[in-house]
């Protein structure tokens, strides 16, 4: 099947009834290399999007205006989008925290802006050393001035399904908070299991519970593979009517306020997942595996995507095949 091929409706399977497409929302640029100790040149996060999008992807986070002082990684956020300019089909995100952070984005030419909040009043303290009340006070604040600003508004909502220091976070107040945001005008709300603790009946207990009250193409998930249970949790998410998920080339990425997080979900390992059950991504596997290959470069050592290793050891061995075939 034609890849790049639209349909519509849902497909049946063993699995339950299946979207015919999903869109992948990359947010390795951002939410990965923040977490990185080593700050890369603006010329190299720039190869890492070409990447990118040589592979088909058309909804990447590059950055963030977030105060320079507190992700130096990310402080050059206005020459990045500079060098990268805009692409015809292709969204360029960012995520912007404030009133400051959404004048510089501005400024920049941004066309999307992503605001966040915790889930957890800890965790929102040590974040933004803000209280939940006050966090989605500032992000509303923010989303109406970028929305008559002329930009779209995503949102994240962290430590959805645990957090590293409360532990559990109570649903009810996950569904209070989600509603409260994107009755505030959000386009699409990213759920996010920061530390990756989910199980798959966890998702589908969340999942349930947003959705008495929310549209589901309202909703993204934003998973960590901490445990090892991200993909499992996508495929509920996909059972249940979830079309966007946020991603990470590699599995690049975790969050610098939350102790022991690993990598997001590598975006090579859920396409593989989707593209071998007749799932649409428009992404060419390929390609995404030669991004692969640029962020490894980048980042100067292996990246955790399972699919990638694996891509890339098939291909030592085939090299050293013919390396020892006879001329």
């Amino acid at each position: 099947m034609d890849s790049n091929q639209q349909h519509r409706g849902p497909r049946v399977t063993g699995l339950g009834s299946l979207p015919r497409r999903v869109d992948l929302y990359e947010v390795g640029p951002r939410d990965g290399l923040q977490n990185e100790l080593r700050t890369l040149p603006t010329r190299d996060k720039a190869r890492l999007i070409e990447a990118l999008i040589a592979a088909g992807e058309k909804r990447i986070e590059v950055t963030s205006f977030v105060h320079p002082k507190w992700i130096p990684q990310l402080s050059d956020a206005e020459e990045l989008l500079r060098l990268v300019g805009r692409r015809e089909g292709v969204t360029f995100s960012a995520l912007v925290p404030n009133l400051k952070g959404l004048a510089r984005a501005k400024e920049a030419g941004l066309e999307e802006a992503a605001i966040f909040i915790s889930a957890s009043e800890a965790h929102s303290h040590k974040n933004i050393n803000k209280s939940i009340a006050e966090a989605v006070a500032e992000a509303r604040q923010t989303s109406e001035a970028a929305l008559k600003a002329g930009l779209r508004v995503r949102g994240y909502l962290s430590t959805v399904w645990g957090c590293p220091y409360e532990g559990e976070v109570p649903v009810s107040r996950v569904v209070e908070i989600s509603r409260a945001l994107i009755s505030d005008g959000i386009y699409q709300l990213s759920l996010g299991d920061t530390i990756g603790v989910g199980t798959p009946r966890q998702t589908e207990t969340i999942l349930s519970a947003l959705l008495e009250h929310l549209p589901v193409e309202s909703l993204a998930l934003h998973l960590h593979d901490t445990r090892g249970t991200a993909l499992a949790n996508a495929l509920v998410g996909l059972q249940m009517g979830v079309t966007t998920f946020d991603a990470s080339i590699g599995g690049l990425g975790g969050c610098p306020y939350a102790p022991g997080a690993a990598g997001n979900l590598a975006t090579e390992d859920i396409v593989y997942m989707l593209h071998g059950m007749g799932v649409e991504t428009g992404i060419n596997l390929d390609r995404l595996v030669e991004a692969g290959m640029v962020a490894q470069e980048l980042i100067g050592r292996k990246l955790a995507g399972k699919f990638l290793q694996a891509a890339l050891g098939e291909r030592e061995k085939k090299a050293s095949r013919r390396a020892r075939s006879p001329a």
